[in-house]
């Protein structure tokens, strides 16, 4: 079978590249949440032994890259290309825990769709014949998150109720042309939508649009409809978001009676006090290369539609007034085909 494009974005792939092998690890907030079993390592140090956060980070995508590689059984230095990103400025946890990997790499910037867009890369270089094997990584850390972002944490500000907690971790995919496990079929790289929200304590709203536009462009495109799939699940839209998402679809008669959120499964919202859900790039990487993969090859579900989101600003454009523009790539991953 030939790769064939489908509608106006979505690529299918004859022969879906595979998930021989992923891993995700995690800090201590994260392993005390719903899915902390899940996780192959969680770290009770936010320095996860290093000097900085962001060291950190680079320290956690390491792990996770040589934990998955392990897992598919393959030698780290034979993989052909490694997609990555981060969200620090210009992707320091990405080339700074990659650099002394030996593998031609290509930085990645999608905020917290980067483990989406990574999966797309990764997927299409195997399905074109340029590769038998990629890895897709990315992370994130609270604690550098807030340092960049938003205020030092000695400052101590207030969050809002719409703030959503960025996630410890990092989560570590590989693709082969062949071989056991769950396969990427179909990709739908998504479009970037700017509601024109500039609140940055809202990023759900602000992605929320990206959300929807690409998974209506996704079952547009193959003629699926959202019943298809076992679970439909978004990044890290939170409580409001992947409110904002459902109504949205229901403004269409249509019901999302499968659809999740990473963000909402990551944290008991309740408990653990993380006002609208997680968020950040390992929030995305974290779930999918756990919880979902792992439950995939557990038999729980056989078809789902991984559709990380990422809100596309700086801290410069926030400063300079500007809407914060939204971004989600929509991933099919099957075990049935």
């Amino acid at each position: 079978m030939t790769n064939r494009r489908l509608g106006d974005a979505t690529i299918a792939f004859g022969t879906p590249p595979v998930l021989i092998g992923h891993a995700a690890v995690a800090g201590k907030r994260e392993g005390e949440g719903p899915l902390g079993s899940s996780f192959d390592h969680i770290s009770a140090d936010s320095y996860w032994g290093e000097a900085t956060w962001e060291k950190a980070e680079s320290a956690m995508q390491r792990m996770a890259f040589a934990l998955a590689a392990d897992k598919a059984g393959i030698a780290p230095r034979t993989i052909a290309f490694l997609f990555a990103g981060d969200l620090l400025n210009q992707c320091i946890g990405s080339t700074f825990g990659s650099r002394d990997s030996d593998i031609p790499f290509f930085g990645l910037f999608g905020a917290c769709s980067t483990m989406g867009e990574a999966l797309c890369l990764a997927a299409m270089a195997i399905a074109g014949g340029f590769a038998q094997t990629a890895a897709a990584v990315t992370s994130s850390h609270f604690c550098s998150a807030e340092r960049q972002f938003r205020f030092p944490l000695e400052y101590g500000g207030q969050r809002t109720p719409t703030s959503q907690w960025t996630v410890s971790g990092a989560g570590a995919s590989i693709l082969a042309a062949a071989g056991e496990g769950p396969a990427v079929t179909h990709v739908t790289p998504g479009k970037i939508v700017d509601a024109g929200i500039t609140d940055a304590n809202n990023m759900g709203a602000a992605m929320a649009p990206a959300a929807y536009d690409t998974i209506r462009q996704h079952l547009a495109d193959t003629g699926r409809r959202p019943d298809d799939y076992d679970l439909i699940v978004t990044g890290d839209l939170g409580s409001l978001g992947h409110a904002v998402v459902v109504d949205f679809f229901k403004k269409d008669g249509v019901t999302m009676r499968t659809y999740q959120d990473c963000g909402l499964m990551i944290f008991d919202r309740q408990k653990q006090q993380v006002d609208a859900g997680g968020s950040g790039c390992g929030c995305a990487a974290t779930v999918l290369n756990g919880y979902l993969l792992n439950a995939m090859r557990e038999g729980k579900w056989n078809r789902i539609l991984f559709c990380p989101t990422g809100a596309l600003m700086s801290v410069t454009s926030s400063q300079q007034g500007e809407s914060i523009p939204g971004i989600c790539h929509a991933v099919a991953i099957s075990t049935i085909g």
